[in-house]
């Protein structure tokens, strides 16, 4: 298996194939025979012949190494939370146990699973596989743990043994986009510019970066510099995309899109911006524009179907055509994907009511003014990076 490239929190979202599980090794089992006349024997378990033994012996084996081999499988197309058992059941019984343990640590990670991770990461880091790979999932998983500090310290070493990988700073500081600690994720991508300073998709990141920081003229000049960099590229179209998007450019956030989607067709994220530029331009039902931002998110949502900013623009549009109960499905589903996200709540608000559910309603309002109340208090307390602090690496 490629360790190489590890992103669980990005890789986590995918799950479209059902397993099929291998059947459990075959355990063997000791019969009690009674014979007549020989009371001495009659609690005596019949002994296996050697060659049954090494043939049971052999069909555990082949067994655990099926369920690994199944479970990489799984990994390796995104179905982590079904890659679980099979890693579980060949624990201990295998040949290769790092990659077993690495992978199951990985889908631990990837189904927010972090305190079941960690302790795998730590024994393969102090059992002699200290390999920057390890290091880089372990900074995932203490992100994910509210750890904060010791995220930074595993990153760390994983820059310190492979400095010039880019997708380790991306992987990381992607986990900290996920959890907002931002300016940590600023001094990861910061750290990996050092390194990499021609990287376009660092400097993309740190246009996200500074876009959930309320930097909007620092993030506009890394995405421009993401595109610079990188022109006619996919990163180029999605820096493009988003400064239109940062911008309130409906239209340059629309074309950047279009061009990238026709290059890229699959690119669930600029699927996404292209819908939600499209709804933001002010399409209604019945026009050609409005239709395609349905068939854009609705391709983003099959890319990638946990992704709750797709999710959140089909509901928007089921709700702009009247389509009550197909928004309220999206919705949810994009409330569950991203709880912390206020517009879901809103426009879930809106959707009960005109279902006639104003209990609900009330309830997704109620919701919705408590987060804009913590979002409120972040403000007034210090810029939006929150959670825990942590000894910064001081790159500016």
């Amino acid at each position: 298996m490629d360790t190489s490239a590890v992103s669980a929190t990005k890789a986590a979202e995918q799950r479209t194939v059902v397993s099929t599980a291998f059947p459990l090794p075959i355990i063997a089992t000791l019969v009690l025979i009674l014979w007549p006349g020989q009371p001495s024997q009659a609690q005596a378990p019949l002994q296996a012949l050697p060659g049954q033994a090494n043939q049971t012996a052999q069909n555990e084996r082949a067994g655990a190494e099926a369920e690994l081999q199944n479970g990489i499988a799984l990994t390796r197309r995104g179905d982590f939370e079904e890659a679980i058992p099979h890693f579980l059941a060949a624990q201990g019984r295998v040949s290769n146990e790092f990659v077993l343990d690495f992978d199951l640590a990985l889908c631990y990670v990837a189904t927010d699973q972090f305190k079941r991770a960690i302790p795998i990461l730590s024994a393969l880091r102090s059992g002699g596989h200290a390999t920057a790979d390890v290091y880089n999932l372990l900074a995932q998983a203490h992100i994910g743990n509210a750890q904060p500090q010791e995220a930074f310290e595993a990153f760390q070493q994983a820059a310190a043994l492979n400095p010039k990988s880019e997708k380790l700073y991306l992987f990381v500081a992607d986990a900290c986009t996920d959890h907002q600690y931002y300016t940590l994720g600023l001094d990861v991508v910061n750290l990996g510019l050092r390194d990499l300073p021609r990287s376009s998709r660092l400097y993309y990141q740190r246009g996200v970066l500074y876009s959930f920081m309320d930097r909007p003229d620092l993030a506009r000049d890394a995405l421009q510099e993401a595109s610079k960099l990188a022109p006619g590229s996919d990163i180029s179209y999605l820096a493009a995309a988003q400064k239109g998007m940062l911008e309130g450019n409906m239209p340059e956030a629309t074309q950047a899109a279009r061009e990238g989607v026709q290059k890229n067709p699959k690119d669930y994220i600029l699927l996404t911006i292209l819908g939600q530029a499209l709804i933001r331009s002010g399409v209604g039902p019945g026009q050609p524009e409005f239709a395609e931002a349905q068939a854009a998110l609705e391709r983003a949502a099959t890319e990638r179907p946990n992704f709750g900013a797709a999710q959140l623009g089909l509901g928007q549009l089921n709700l702009m055509a009247g389509r009550l109960n197909e928004a309220i499905a999206h919705l949810d589903t994009a409330r569950q994907l991203a709880p912390g996200n206020p517009a879901v709540y809103s426009h879930l608000a809106m959707a009960y009511q005109r279902r006639g559910k104003l209990q609900e309603a009330q309830e997704m309002l109620a919701i919705l003014a408590r987060l804009n109340k913590e979002q409120a208090a972040k403000y007034k307390s210090g810029p939006p990076d929150q959670k825990a602090s942590y000894m910064g690496s001081g790159v500016k």
